[in-house]
């Protein structure tokens, strides 16, 4: 194991990896912004580097930055975490020309995913089932026309690079593809640089299905169960759980069967190791791929909740030339997870509300975890993601885990900012969520303020 990890992050996600590493006796270095600089992170960490000012592009997305940072603490290692640079191939292999371990899937398994319509022809070929789509990126409006025309309307344009929904929309006929394909190149170019898109069916309620995979470098690789992502807003994950209804106690046993091989599948197509994510769509009693994750998902928590594998562990050890003890046998669910993304904004019109946390006074009790990037007294900036904390609930059973979430969330406190925590009661107030009855445009329907 290396004696020095620096975290290429900030906010929850660095503190929780920086409490795991420290945890195993791994000393943390954090990096930040003149933003962050008094984040709880920050003050966590063993040793702390500023790395530039308040703008992403110039300190968390600066790899020259963040290399010096390493160099100037002797940090042996490098977790990127999730979002900024964690699936960019560029960094894994800017750490490994500047001997350090990167915290993640060897550079070249990178490579594979990141274009997703290449992805998605090499995964197909492995026996894995993709959603019916364009061969490949489409260079123009005139090839769209024609792939669309193949795929059968309505399809979905989607950026060939980046995720987070950006570069991403559905055309009902040819006059809206025209439209939406300029639309998405565009903002595939601003977000990721990089004009291309490609061309997928596009199914009108269907459930957003993933898969966790933990690999290490000596060939042993397994999934860890799955989760249900269906609940999202402009195709972002907003509540997050474990097990999938569909899955729960037994159900479809033939059909989880074959996600999990798929998901196995695609990951060994990839070449991958050491954890991420495959995720698919259920629509019609069939799941599809659409996409693998080179990184840790937000989400996680629910999985480790559910399954007791300490996934952030899992990761340094693999990193460290480890060998994954765990068998795909001693992988079994226990209990029901449920997570909420708290974010500073309007729980009506999802507008940022960025401010002081005047009052952040968070919910205890049994089955409630929260990972949070901020304390009492700290300054939500315009300038990041506006996610202030997570907050994990579990119980024995689903219906548990949802009466724990509706005491916590409404003894949650925040004052000075407003908060989604609204939506999150609106959403666990529902019948449709209570009978499990999810699909990606369940806020189109539900959850109405």
């Amino acid at each position: 194991m290396f004696q020095k990890l620096l975290i290429a992050n900030r906010g929850e996600i660095a503190r929780r990896i920086g409490a795991v590493a420290r945890g195993m006796g791994v000393k943390t270095v954090a990096v930040h912004s003149d933003a962050d600089v008094n984040l709880p992170f920050v003050k966590e960490a063993d040793e702390a580097v500023r790395i530039g000012p308040a703008p992403a592009k110039d300190s968390y997305l600066s790899i020259p930055a963040i290399l010096e940072a390493a160099k100037k603490t002797g940090a042996q290692a490098v977790h990127p975490g999730y979002g900024f640079l964690s699936e960019n191939g560029e960094f894994a292999q800017a750490c490994a020309d500047a001997g350090l371990t990167f915290v993640g899937p060897p550079p070249e398994a990178m490579a594979r995913m990141k274009d997703k319509s290449q992805a998605r022809k090499l995964v197909s070929a492995a026996g894995v089932p993709v959603v019916p789509g364009s061969d490949g990126v489409l260079p123009d409006v005139q090839s769209a026309l024609e792939a669309a025309e193949r795929i059968g309307y309505p399809v979905l344009c989607k950026a060939a690079s980046g995720g987070g929904g950006i570069g991403m929309a559905a055309a009902n006929n040819p006059a809206e593809l025209e439209k939406v394909y300029r639309q998405c190149t565009d903002r595939a170019k601003a977000a990721f640089g990089r004009e291309g898109v490609y061309l997928e069916r596009y199914f009108p309620a269907p459930r957003h299905i993933e898969v966790q995979i933990l690999g290490d470098t000596h060939g042993h690789l397994i999934h860890g169960l799955e989760r249900e992502c269906s609940i999202q807003r402009r195709h972002q994950k907003v509540v997050e759980e474990a097990p999938s209804v569909l899955f729960a106690n037994g159900r479809n046993a033939a059909l989880a069967d074959t996600l999990f091989t798929a998901a196995v599948k695609a990951a060994k197509a990839f070449g991958y190791a050491n954890a991420g994510t495959v995720e698919f769509l259920y629509s019609d009693g069939q799941v599809y791929f659409i996409e693998m994750n080179a990184r840790l998902q937000v989400e996680h928590p629910v999985t480790e909740l559910t399954t007791g594998l300490d996934l952030i562990g899992w990761q340094l050890r693999i990193a460290a030339g480890e060998k994954l003890t765990v068998k795909q046998e001693d992988v079994k669910r226990k209990g029901a997870a449920l997570e909420f993304r708290i974010y500073a904004e309007d729980p009506v019109k999802y507008f940022p509300s960025p401010g002081p946390l005047k009052v952040f006074q968070p919910p205890t009790g049994e089955g409630v975890r929260l990972d949070s990037g901020y304390a009492e007294g700290d300054v939500v900036t315009p300038n990041y993601d506006p996610m202030i904390a997570k907050l994990i609930i579990s119980g024995a059973t689903r219906d548990e885990a949802i009466a724990r979430a509706v005491k916590a969330l409404e003894s949650f406190r925040i004052e000075g900012i407003k908060t989604n925590i609204p939506l999150h009661l609106r959403i666990l107030k529902d019948p449709a969520f209570a009978a499990g009855e999810l699909d990606t445009h369940f806020l189109d329907h539900h959850a109405k303020p």
